[in-house]
């Protein structure tokens, strides 16, 4: 969806929502339109940054969208940058909006803006080139603290979030909708991904969920939902939280770096930064290429739900590893 397009669908609903917010004369700007719509908010008396989402209907409950801002708030209080939720004047955590432009009602929500350099485009400077494998390290650390404050902590009476197990990830009706239907699979395709779906099906029912492998995981923690603060990282975007295993949240950090000619390097940066703050045993960390195929197929699913959204470029090289990676695991299972 065009950027003019998406001001003149969403814009009216978020100026209006943004009235019950305790921000003096506030002005918006879209940021972006992915699973939400994301405006920056700014205050006109203090210059005070805000975000304010719209939430996609359907995807998550309030109590869900809650249970979020109960984590958020658990992370900042162990030291890790996240965002923090601004209440409404009235006290409430968020808003119902109605949406004259789609016929929807969004739930309005505002955090703090936080600010840095969202680290996908921090990377694409030629001249940081050679420092991609120092900030996979910094990210494979930072990963492992925000799985070390989950294993850690109990979530409260009322805490909801889904389960991304083996069927909320490859079940007859998964999570980020049926990836096998994606308009971009030819048929044989389509073949193909519904025989690895089966395989991969029956490799996650097998996993273990104790604790030490299965937990609260951001579970979309990309370059692009992570900002470059100096020599730190802050994260953004906890939408798609949810119980999981911790490999799940590891594969979707590197599964984009697969078609760089430095993936091994980045890789084991990662996994090197991870076991400094987290253990982390070959058994498990020899899942990757299982959870990679994992996150490259929940991804074409979360497409195939959302037609609005243009994968641009992306698409058809995510669907060619997608075939390498099925068929060496049909191979593999002969």
């Amino acid at each position: 969806m065009e950027g003019a397009e998406a001001e003149r669908l969403f814009g009216p609903a978020a100026r209006e929502a943004a009235k019950a917010f305790p921000v003096d004369d506030p002005r918006l700007s879209l940021v972006t339109v992915s699973e939400n719509v994301t405006f920056r908010l700014t205050d006109g008396r203090t210059g005070q940054d805000w975000v304010l989402r719209l939430h996609r209907p359907g995807y998550n409950s309030e109590a869900e969208l809650e249970a979020e801002r109960v984590w958020t708030s658990a992370l900042r209080a162990a030291g890790l940058a996240a965002p923090e939720p601004l209440a409404t004047r009235d006290g409430r955590a968020f808003v119902p909006q109605a949406v004259a432009g789609t016929g929807e009602v969004r739930l309005a929500g505002v955090t703090r803006w936080i600010e840095g350099e969202v680290l996908d485009d921090f990377l694409e400077s030629p001249s940081r080139t050679g420092e991609r494998p120092l900030w996979f390290h910094r990210l494979g650390a930072l990963v492992a603290r925000t799985h070390l404050q989950s294993e850690a902590w109990t979530p409260p009476p009322g805490f909801a979030r889904t389960r991304l197990d083996a069927d909320g990830l490859m079940g007859p009706a998964p999570r980020w909708g049926p990836f096998w239907d994606h308009a971009a699979l030819t048929a044989e395709d389509r073949d193909l991904v519904l025989a690895a779906r089966k395989i991969v099906h029956g490799r996650l029912s097998a996993l273990p969920q104790d604790p030490a492998v299965f937990g609260l995981i951001h579970a979309d923690l990309h370059p692009g939902n992570l900002l470059v603060r100096g020599d730190d990282l802050a994260i953004i975007d906890f939408d798609d939280a949810a119980f999981g295993w911790r490999m799940y949240d590891i594969a979707v950090a590197l599964t984009h770096q697969q078609a760089s000619p430095d993936f091994a390097e980045v890789r084991d940066a990662f996994l090197a930064g991870y076991r400094e703050v987290r253990d982390l045993p070959e058994a498990e960390a020899a899942q990757l290429p299982l959870f990679l195929l994992v996150r490259s197929l929940v991804q074409l699913g979360w497409l195939h739900e959302r037609p609005e959204i243009d994968p641009g470029e992306w698409l058809e090289p995510r669907i060619a590893q997608i075939r390498l990676q099925a068929r060496a695991l049909l191979a593999e299972t002969g």
